[in-house]
């Protein structure tokens, strides 16, 4: 007769086996909670509990099912399948010191044991994987709840009533589901404590609260092999510049690695110790990698390799004040975007060359620094650049050339400026040439003076010397600007111009530039020879009645001519794209009108070898042009909170 299966709710098969002294049996051997009943690696599953998935709950002291082979019962293990979601919970006889003891996973040893890796450190012992063992027994209870073993559902248990998996650890009293085993813990093949999250945030505590639990809850085995690395790896990552009253740095960790450091707290790029050794900063090597003006760095700034350059020339009248807003001049509302370097040439500029610079400092704020300024007599040219790409500019060199030695007051004359950007040169110039209709061979004149005068570069080295001519200063750079007021006039009469003037405004400007004195000698090769000039679209910029948008009404009747002009040439073909070239007519200030043009120039890559620039700038007029801008701003503010409030009436 077959004898009957031991399962759950079947207390008569628990009356055939002897009881031990323990009080706990299994086939007539004690049963030891911790060592026949944990998880065996390697053993196949065993469904030999029908019924189980209806009435789970088994008393600890019931024990397996008894086979019925022979007179001597033998008991085999059975599985229990908790439902979906079920609730471990804490046995009463569980050692409270045991379980303040126990060491939680951190997040970086969860993290590898997902990927497969063992945790560095860690308690837990190392376990083949193996398919998951069903038993009727509570898996893996201990005293320490180290291990708890992934079950899963048994297919074919019907019967019984339906109660919780907890039920069947006898003696478990409570309602906390944070310890349930993870759905990958069999799969993974290394038990592992579940993750512990809290039901309700954690209260706030102060930085200098200590607690046992907390002390013991990142501890580490002394005697595992992995120790004393994530000993160093732990002193050598938790470096902080931080006091010990402030929160400790987000890059200390306990495992710091270069993943873990990588731009989350910063844009800078991470450098490897093996391209630190491998580099050199010194040797000046174009092929080198890493160099301060190499192709690398230029590509992390400009990654099409072609800088956004602004340049403008203007004839102030020896106006005594500034205009208070050049917005209009240096953010033309054509471009979207500022440029990256801003060229300014005036000449018969204001006598407080401070208050100058400070309104281009003040207009473009703090994103902009003042790189280089000189003068000579009126004439005046400030170099402005952004503040991040001051570091690749080699000294900025200058030199002036004067045309009228007569008069006390250099009036007339030429003021270059030079410097190298990354491995390309430039080289601007703004000049005041003669004036008068028909004075062309004397401002041809100063054309050569000017080109034979300039002594530039003085200490920088020509970055191609073998395409330079001693006897003309422009040839000596990559990129030249020149700008400024040529006085070349249009050659007719004051009532042929204003006749062209009345006409559509798209047919008279190519009508005006037949009769340019400055075209037509460009076109001869008697002036600017290799240069070029933007196409023109706008009006005459001279002369005007100041603060009106009518020309010359003075006894003089002077023409309306293009007197302000701004060419370009380029050592290699296609370097510079002229964008825009136009003139500024809400700027009334002056007989003149400022023009300006927008151009995209290529850079190339540079050597180390050549004198740096160390980020020097004006920080003086740095701090002038910020507080200026808030004092503004501040003002501004004073008036609208007035307006609104003078808005307000009342009814009475």
């Amino acid at each position: 007769m077959p004898s009957k299966s031991a399962c759950p709710g079947r207390p008569e098969a628990a009356a055939q086996q002897p009881s031990s002294p323990g009080g706990r049996t299994l086939g007539g051997q004690p049963l030891n909670m911790d060592k026949d009943l944990a998880l065996r690696p390697g053993s196949a599953p065993t469904n030999t509990c029908p019924g189980l998935e209806k009435s789970p709950g088994v008393p600890l002291n019931i024990p397996a099912k008894i086979s019925g082979e022979g007179p001597q019962a033998q008991a085999e293990p059975f599985t229990p399948k908790p439902p979906a979601r079920p609730k471990l919970e804490r046995a009463l006889s569980l050692d409270e010191k045991g379980w303040r003891r126990r060491r939680l996973q951190t997040s970086h040893e969860d993290l590898e044991a997902r990927s497969g890796a063992s945790p560095s450190g860690g308690s837990l012992p190392d376990q083949t994987p193996g398919p998951p063992v069903h038993t009727c027994s509570p898996p893996g209870l201990s005293t320490s709840l180290q291990e708890i073993p992934m079950t899963r559902r048994v297919p074919g248990c019907a019967r019984g009533s339906p109660t919780s998996w907890g039920n069947c650890i006898s003696g478990m009293v409570s309602s906390s589901p944070d310890l349930l085993p993870r759905s990958g813990a069999s799969a993974g093949g290394t038990p592992r404590l579940a993750d512990v999250l809290p039901s309700r945030p954690p209260p706030a505590i102060d930085w200098n609260t200590t607690s046992d639990s907390l002390r013991t809850t990142h501890r580490v085995d002394a005697d595992h092999a992995d120790y004393k690395l994530r000993l160093q790896t732990r002193l050598f990552g938790a470096h902080s510049g931080l006091g010990p009253g402030r929160p400790p740095s987000p890059l200390a960790c306990d495992n710091c690695s270069l993943r873990s450091a990588k731009s989350s707290f910063s844009l800078l790029a991470p450098i490897r110790a093996k391209d630190v050794r491998s580099r050199s900063y010194l040797e000046g090597s174009l092929l080198a990698s890493g160099a301060l003006m190499g192709a690398d760095e230029l590509a992390r700034y400009f990654p099409d390799r072609s800088v956004a350059l602004f340049v403008a020339t203007w004839n102030m009248q020896g106006q005594k004040e500034p205009p208070s807003n050049l917005d209009e001049l240096l953010l033309p509302a054509e471009a979207d975007y500022a440029q990256d370097l801003y060229v300014v040439g005036v000449q018969e500029g204001c006598s407080d060359r401070r208050e100058w610079e400070t309104r281009l400092q003040e207009t473009l704020g703090p994103h902009y620094v003042m790189l280089c300024s000189a003068a000579h007599g009126a004439l005046h040219m400030s170099v402005l650049i952004r503040r991040d790409l001051v570091w690749f500019c080699s000294e900025v060199e200058s030199s002036t050339v004067t045309t009228r030695i007569v008069s006390q007051i250099k009036t007339k004359g030429a003021l270059g400026i030079s410097f190298t950007f990354f491995g390309t040169s430039f080289l601007f110039i703004t000049s005041h040439f003669t004036s008068g209709d028909g004075k062309v061979g004397d401002r041809l004149l100063d054309y050569s003076k000017t080109v034979q005068g300039l002594a530039l570069p003085k200490n920088v080295p020509d970055t191609c010397p073998y395409r330079s001519d001693p006897a003309d200063v422009t040839t000596r750079f990559d990129g030249v600007f020149w700008f400024g007021d040529f006085n070349f006039r249009l050659g007719a009469g004051r009532m042929a111009v204003e006749a062209i003037l009345r006409q559509d405004p798209g047919a008279s400007v190519p009508a005006l530039l037949q009769l340019d004195q400055l075209t037509r000698e460009m076109k001869r090769g008697s002036v600017f020879r290799g240069f070029q000039e933007p196409d023109i679209h706008f009006l005459p910029s001279y002369k005007f009645d100041v603060g009106k948008d009518v020309y010359d009404t003075t006894s003089k009747q002077r023409t309306p001519s293009y007197t302000d002009r701004v060419v370009y040439r380029s050592r290699h073909k296609g370097d510079i794209c002229p964008l825009k070239y136009s003139s500024c007519p809400g700027i009334r200030t002056s007989d003149h009108r400022p023009v300006y043009g927008l151009f995209r120039v290529k850079v190339r890559p540079g050597r180390d070898n050549i004198p740096l620039a160390a980020g020097k700038f004006d920080r003086e007029l740095y701090l002038i042009g910020i507080k200026r801008r808030i004092s503004k701003e501040m003002q501004r503010q004073r008036a609208l909170k007035t307006q609104h409030s003078s808005a307000v009436c009342t009814v009475s």
